[in-house]
């Protein structure tokens, strides 16, 4: 039944929840009225408990890309990120908040208790779970607001005072939010299926929570926290290094150095995986199916500056190659860390449902994205992938401990960077990361793209940020890395994709022949009259400008060479507003209904 919960709850009200537990055991239906919830009735054995907190699991999410961010070239839909920094979003048509997520967690951590003859570790199991969800809820209102109200019950409409009580402090309601992934780690259990939270799970939401606050107080002077960061980032340390010490999980080499990576994120048992620490189990079977296909040449590509943040083979930094700018698309992987033709389609890509290479579209950028893309033809098509995917994985945590013990200024042994980034780096054939030389050789290109890292070992910290990078690219963590790291005006860099060396015919397969053309326009067809009739009918079409003479979607950033940039980026350019733009504002409706104390978010 948790499976089906899954799939259909997520985001549903109470009611709905409790009518589709119904629904789904005839238990209940004897003893509990479909026409009111009686929590009398209900709570009552573990099993209730544990039937309720499987509601929860549909809140959970697995991103396949950084969209609004500097890993992405560009995006067809854009994201709301996007449309702050081009002055879309005011607080007269933001969104309102919504509570629903809340307030079921919290109608279960008010009647718990209801439940007889039960062992207090069992009960507390489950109180953990539910604890651990609204840590989450909170962790997201935080990162989006700033200051929130904090509510640790449920509350009906005659409850005026609280529902329009002033916002609390974000110490506060950090402080709760910790203190619920405390009582989590604490006391949910450690065994269990990993597609439900374990005791690991719950310290892994505690280390990267601790590892967000602690960086986000510390460099985020204007909030008058900075006092407060270390106590986060050392709870960070001592949460990963208890799963590191603890846990029994491993980085998975399965696959070799060419495979192992890119294998974890098409996988479809995470459960036997050893690097699996919490996943949503997605079936063919049971019709849990997801998007997973999109991620190639759909609406997005990658970032020359994520695909330059890649080293060489042998360690040594792609941005100290002579001519490393102008490299073509054949070019930049050439003996390269194995992690990145497993994140970005290299030419000669075949999908298992292709007769023929893929070609790539120049519209979005030419890098393109494979993390995540499936190797079975029936996934390839809408909300019909069933790849599991991770929620929180080991190679995290190994991050997670390095880069809280380097920004503390006490990673200062090998033996740190071998039992963490080395770790990752072993999967993929690299070469390990040594303290003492990246302690002394700091890359310029790092420190100008975070500039504000001026203290403490800074060549270390940018290695770290660099491994990070490229380790979890795609799954959704570069957004959070910039804000927290008080690097937003990254976000409004304009991003270039591939680099083209001249107007005209290019092979993009790698098979020697030509397959695309970028020309000025339909009527400028010198660059392709040396072409044969059959390369022509064989080659697709891109222009810079339409037949009317207007501007298409992308030029090049040199008029006929360059990388490809977009007209977008140039004509209604971005603009990160420190630190208003840190946050999201809200929504005017809120802040004028009667007897509202709600206040402005912070800038807005």
């Amino acid at each position: 039944m948790q499976n089906i919960i899954r799939k259909i709850i997520a985001g549903g009200t109470l009611l709905g929840m409790l009518s589709l537990i119904i629904g789904c055991n005839d238990e209940f239906m004897d003893r509990y009225p479909t026409t009111s919830i009686t929590p009398e009735v209900f709570f009552t054995s573990i099993t209730d408990l544990k039937t309720y907190t499987d509601g929860f699991y549909g809140y959970l999410d697995a991103p396949i890309a950084d969209l609004g961010t500097d890993n992405l070239a560009h995006h067809n839909s854009g994201s709301t990120i996007d449309e702050i920094m081009r002055g879309g979003v005011t607080p007269q048509n933001a969104s309102v908040w919504s509570w629903t997520r809340l307030r079921n967690i919290n109608f279960f951590l008010e009647n718990y208790g209801r439940v007889k003859n039960a062992k207090a570790e069992d009960v507390n199991h489950y109180v953990g779970v539910a604890k651990f969800f609204r840590a989450r809820f909170y962790i997201d209102k935080v990162n989006t607001y700033n200051d929130v109200p904090w509510y640790g019950n449920t509350m009906g409409t005659g409850d005026t005072e609280l529902l329009h009580k002033k916002q609390d402090s974000r110490a506060l309601v950090v402080d709760s939010i910790m203190a619920d992934l405390e009582f989590a780690a604490a006391n949910i259990k450690p065994d269990g299926h990993k597609s439900t939270v374990t005791r690991w799970g719950a310290l892994a939401q505690l280390a990267q929570f601790a590892l967000q606050e602690g960086t986000y107080r510390k460099y985020h002077t204007y909030l008058g926290l900075k006092d407060s960061y270390k106590k986060f980032l050392e709870r960070a340390v001592s949460a990963s290094e208890k799963i590191i010490n603890e846990g029994g999980f491993q980085i998975s080499k399965t696959g070799g150095v060419n495979r192992a990576y890119r294998d974890l994120f098409i996988s479809q048992n995470l459960q036997a995986n050893p690097e699996t620490i919490l996943f949503i189990d997605y079936d063919k079977d049971l019709g849990r199916r997801r998007n997973a296909h999109t991620v190639l040449d759909y609406e997005w590509a990658l970032s020359q500056t994520l695909m330059e943040s890649y080293l060489m083979k042998d360690g040594s930094r792609f941005t100290d190659q002579a001519g490393y700018k102008t490299k073509n698309i054949d070019e930049i992987f050439v003996n390269r860390d194995p992690r990145l033709e497993q994140t970005f389609m290299k030419p000669g890509f075949q999908a298992v449902n292709a007769t023929a290479p893929h070609r790539l579209k120049p519209t979005l950028g030419g890098y393109n994205q494979i993390k995540f893309y499936p190797e079975v033809a029936d996934m390839i098509s809408w909300e019909a992938a069933y790849t599991d995917a991770f929620v929180f994985r080991y190679a995290e945590i190994l991050l997670i401990f390095a880069e809280a013990k380097a920004e503390l200024g006490i990673l200062n042994n090998q033996a740190d960077l071998d039992k963490s980034v080395n770790q990752l780096r072993a999967r993929v054939g690299m070469p390990n990361m040594i303290l003492s030389q990246v302690s002394a050789s700091i890359d310029p290109k790092q420190q100008a793209y975070y500039s504000n890292v001026n203290e403490g070992d800074v060549g270390l910290i940018l290695e770290i940020r660099r491994e990070r990078r490229v380790e979890l690219a795609c799954e959704g963590q570069r957004y959070r890395d910039v804000f927290r790291w008080e690097v937003g005006e990254r976000l409004a860099d304009q991003q270039q994709g591939m680099y083209v060396k001249a107007l005209g015919p290019m092979d993009v397969t790698g098979d020697g022949k030509v397959d695309i053309a970028i020309l000025e326009s339909a009527s400028s067809t010198g660059p392709i009259s040396h072409l044969t009739e059959a390369e022509l009918k064989n080659i697709t079409l891109y222009y810079l400008k339409d037949a009317n003479g207007n501007n298409t979607t992308i030029y090049l950033e040199n008029g006929n060479t360059g990388h490809i940039m977009f007209t977008i980026g140039r004509d209604k350019k971005k603009e990160f507003i420190k630190p208003k733009y840190y946050y999201y504002p809200v929504a005017n409706s809120q802040l004028v209904l009667q007897g509202s104390n709600l206040v402005q978010t912070l800038g807005w």
